[in-house]
């Protein structure tokens, strides 16, 4: 399952300041506690969102690569820009007790790239029927002059300082303490011609261009990954992967709640009363709607299937008309006669003609008698 964005997880915008931050998580922490809900899993689960949230956003620097890289840079410890947030627990456990046992490793395999992200903003049509798009993502490639090796001739050797083990040993009074090379930085290797391009890093900053296929039903926080096409990794390592963030626009006449579409539909007064027809307008095309006589603002109006097709079961949602009957304006004065002369044909008692108005004058009547009495 998706981790939940942090910024929604506190109920923030992603411009929000630290003592907006302060004062959404001491909210949701108080809510949600586990002290103040005893055997509530759904309630730990909320205070754990929470907390995860504002341990990562209060920090400037985790907080820049989260609003770069996602969750990714929390997870996988890559971060983009600049390291991970946790670092390796195995790897800061194994060099204590490496440094102080005498058991450093050899050689330090080359890790894997970062993974990236990249948010792409779709209009709801092309969400609701797919699209292909181009994006284009600054990242580090592997360079083309060594290959990604870092060597003008493709070549390393063996390092002079720790002997290609990767390690040195210090004494440090009755201890003998191994830390990393500082030369070769632990990988037991040195390259002697440094590549020009790359300056011996192996890797090059660039702007890729990439085509995307958006799979049609896609909604806000889904994440399409693209395998291999992250960061490339250090030393010719693996490259991370890419992962394509959609965020769909908010549209003018749709409002989307999973796969069904939600809409408001203005009813001129006279059709409401009398009935008659609407022609309404979808994702496929236009429809026809039937007004029935008396219908009244808040009627909602299920059309089946003319909702979202979902992305995982490919099911077709629903389309919800809610009506809304639209009171007339700018009457001229024949108009207004013609309003009167129908408001006195009443001849006195309404109760039959607006039984929701009779209804909620007697429970005004009784709330006032309540309170006098």
């Amino acid at each position: 399952m998706a981790k939940k964005d942090y910024y929604e997880v506190l109920g923030v915008s992603r411009d929000a300041k630290d003592d907006e931050l302060r004062k959404a998580y001491r909210r949701l922490a108080m809510k949600f506690h586990p002290d103040r809900n005893p055997d509530d899993a759904t309630a730990q689960e909320r205070f754990t969102e929470a907390k995860q949230a504002y341990e990562v956003l209060k920090d400037p620097r985790k907080r820049s690569a989260y609003d770069q890289f996602g969750h990714a840079a929390v997870d996988q410890g890559a971060g983009g820009a600049g390291g991970g947030f946790h670092g390796d627990v195995g790897d800061i456990f194994g060099d204590i007790f490496g440094d102080i046992f005498g058991q450093g490793r050899r050689g330090r395999a080359p890790q894997r790239g970062s993974d990236l992200r990249f948010a792409l903003e779709l209009d709801l049509e092309e969400a609701v029927s797919g699209v292909e798009r181009e994006i284009r993502v600054p990242t580090l490639s592997s360079c083309g002059g060594c290959d990604g090796s870092g060597a003008t001739d493709g070549q390393k050797e063996t390092c002079t300082t720790c002997g290609g083990v990767g390690q040195v040993r210090m004494q440090q009074g009755i201890f003998s303490v191994q830390q990393t090379c500082p030369n070769c930085q632990g990988t037991g290797q040195r390259i002697a011609n440094p590549c020009p391009e790359c300056s011996g890093q192996g890797r090059v900053r660039e702007t890729r261009t990439l085509s995307v296929k958006i799979p049609p039903g896609v909604d806000t926080g889904d994440r399409i990954r693209l395998a291999g096409e992250g960061e490339a990794g250090p030393n010719g390592a693996p490259a991370g992967d890419l992962y394509v963030e959609v965020r769909v626009r908010s549209h003018r006449i749709f409002e989307r709640d999973g796969d069904n579409l939600y809409c408001e539909v203005p009813v001129h007064f006279s059709t409401a009363a009398l009935g008659g027809e609407l022609e309404l307008p979808t994702l496929n095309g236009q429809v026809k709607l039937k007004i029935p006589a008396e219908t009244q603002t808040g009627k909602m109006f299920r059309l089946k299937g003319k909702g979202v097709k979902s992305v995982r079961s490919h099911r077709h949602g629903d389309l919800m008309c809610r009506v809304v009957v639209e009171t007339p304006v700018r009457l001229n004065k024949e108009q207004k006669a013609l309003l009167r002369e129908f408001e006195a044909s009443y001849q006195g008692d309404k109760t039959e003609h607006n039984p929701r108005s009779h209804s909620w004058l007697e429970s005004v009547r009784e709330f006032f008698d309540r309170m006098t009495s």
